[in-house]
Order: C-alpha cells, then structure tokens, then sequence
C-alpha cells in the first residue's frame, strides 16, 4: 500500500490514523491533477464513505502482503464528497459509500464517461452513543432520538424526559456530505423535517468519539465499527422502533431486529477503471473477502456467499465487457 514516512509520526499514532493520514495527502494531491492517478496502472486509488473506510482498509492490507508491486491509496471524504469531487470526475477507482448512490451523481458520473458499478459489501448497525456517565438514558425510541437530532427540536435532556438532567445536549455527527449523515436523516428525521444544524459536524468518526468521551452529556452517531473499537469509553444506545428496546450489534443487525439503523454498506467500481489489471484484481479480492471474518472483524456484517458469487458474476461480466 502507499507508505510515507512514519518516523515524526506519535508512538500511539494506529495504522488507521496511518492511512486516514496518508488519504488526506492523497485528496489535496488529486485536486488538481484530474484523470492522472486512474491512468496509472499499477494504482488502485480509493476515496469515500469513512463508515466504509476500516472494512477497504482491511482488505487492502491483506491484498497488499499478496500484492505489494500494487499501490492502494486510501481518502476518507465521505460519501457525497468522494462521489461529487473524485470519482464521478474521473479521479479515483472505487468509492466507499454508506449510501446508494444518487440519481444526481449517476447524472455527474454520466457526464464525464464514469459508469458506477454498485457492490453491497457489508452490513452495519449504525450506532448512537452516549458518555458512559450518562447513567440516565440507555435506550431511547425513534420517536425520541427524532425530536434530539430534528432541526428547532429538544435542546436539553430534560425535554425528553423530565426525570433526565436540565443540561443541553452536547451533539456529534456527520457531515452533510456523509453518507451516514444521508442515512440517519431518511431513517430518523423523516421527509417533514430537517436535521439540526447546531452540532459538531465532521467526517472523522474518532473525532465524535473523542467527543463523547469528553462530556457527560453528549451524544454522537456513526457507524458501529467505531463504537467496537471504543466499548468501555462510549455506551451504546439501544433502540425501541416499536417492538421494545435493541442494542446494536453484528447479531442484530445480521437478523433484521435492530431497525431502523442498520443498513447496506457498498463500493463503487468504476467501470472504466476496469481496464487496469491492479483493479481488476483488487476488485476480486475485495468481493471474496466481503464474505469473511474479516468484515466482522471491523464490525460489520459480512456478505453472504450467495451474494459474494452474485458480486464476482457481475464484476467478471464488466471486465468482459471493458476489455473486448
């Protein structure tokens, strides 16, 4: 995978934080050199959803020890951003994305001669978290968590539940451009209203963590591989969609129970991309992989091996198609 240096980088610096790094050099270096890096043949270049980044993360690896001629960059930018100023201009590979892509973006990638070739690869549980201090809450319902997240909605907790503290909410979440933002508005604000704007917007989930680790009243979303990593420093909220209360996890999301929040997780291959060997390869590996531990690993749901072959069908008949 591409290396930079690490030698001024912090002892506790993980090889996450590694790669997210590495991916911000990669986005200031596509900016302005459009088409250069998806000619490049030996080059898989990746942006996109950060909810999907640690499973890409974990397969580039692996294929990486098998492959190391191959450089795989990585770019956490969000769903929308990856989409809007890197793929759909011809500037990356693949796309992670939390979301199916939207007709807006099929249109821009048309535009430019990209066609976006979907692969579900993953399930999550997206996952609301609270400080573990928050001793008063550990389930809400949807009708709740609505009126928390919803734009001129509740502003402190006791407006939820007047037993709860007299004490704003302290909010962490996605960014606009976010594919999870995306999610968690359809799934809990609903068409009537409008996410709240009054929250600490970003793309770096660490960020949301460290977040809630530092306020007793704080509360945060995003995608549950990140609440895994963090389990004795942030509490996870179950939620109550009618049928009593569900904790997040792989088991409940895998079974169906843990709605509305759990949801497909995908990557966008570039079709025309497909004419690069490296991708090729890469985008095989990443197929049979999907159906492995190794997603769980992540904390996510794998994909089954009925869709892992129905994946590998499609892929093979676009490299057919690309390479007449």
């Amino acid at each position: 995978m591409s290396r930079e240096t690490t030698a001024s980088l912090p002892t506790d610096f993980g090889r996450r934080d590694f790669l997210a790094a590495a991916g911000v050099a990669l986005s200031s270096g596509l900016a302005g050199c459009s088409g250069v890096f998806a000619a490049e043949e030996d080059n898989v270049n990746v942006a996109g959803s950060s909810t999907v980044f640690p499973v890409t993360e974990a397969i580039a690896s692996a294929f990486s020890e098998e492959n190391p001629t191959v450089n795989i960059s990585l770019s956490k930018t969000g769903t929308g951003g990856g989409f809007g100023n890197f793929f759909c201009a011809g500037r990356t590979d693949i796309n992670n994305a939390s979301r199916a892509i939207a007709d807006a973006e099929v249109e821009q990638c048309g535009s430019n001669d990209i066609t976006a070739v979907e692969f579900q690869i993953a399930t999550d549980a997206l996952t609301v978290v609270v400080n573990p201090d928050a001793d008063w809450v550990d389930c809400l319902t949807v009708e709740e968590l609505r009126e928390i997240w919803r734009a001129d909605g509740a502003q402190q907790w006791s407006d939820i539940n007047e037993d709860w503290p007299d004490e704003e909410f302290e909010l962490y979440g996605a960014a606009t451009t976010s594919g999870t933002f995306d999610y968690f508005n359809e799934a809990i604000i609903g068409e009537e209203e409008n996410h709240r704007s009054d929250y600490h917007a970003t793309e770096r989930d660490r960020t949301i963590v460290q977040g809630v680790q530092g306020s007793e009243y704080a509360m945060g979303y995003f995608g549950f591989s990140y609440y895994s990593e963090n389990p004795d420093s942030i509490k996870a909220v179950s939620i109550d969609n009618g049928d009593g209360c569900v904790e997040p996890s792989i088991d409940t999301a895998m079974s169906g129970e843990y709605t509305p929040l759990s949801r497909p997780l995908y990557i966008y291959v570039a079709k025309e991309s497909l004419t690069k060997s490296a991708v090729q390869d890469f985008s095989r590996f990443y197929m049979k992989q999907a159906a492995t531990d190794l997603v769980s690993d992540v904390g996510y749901v794998p994909i089954t091996e009925e869709n892992r072959d129905e994946n590998l069908k499609k892929l093979d008949a676009e490299i057919e198609e690309v390479t007449e």
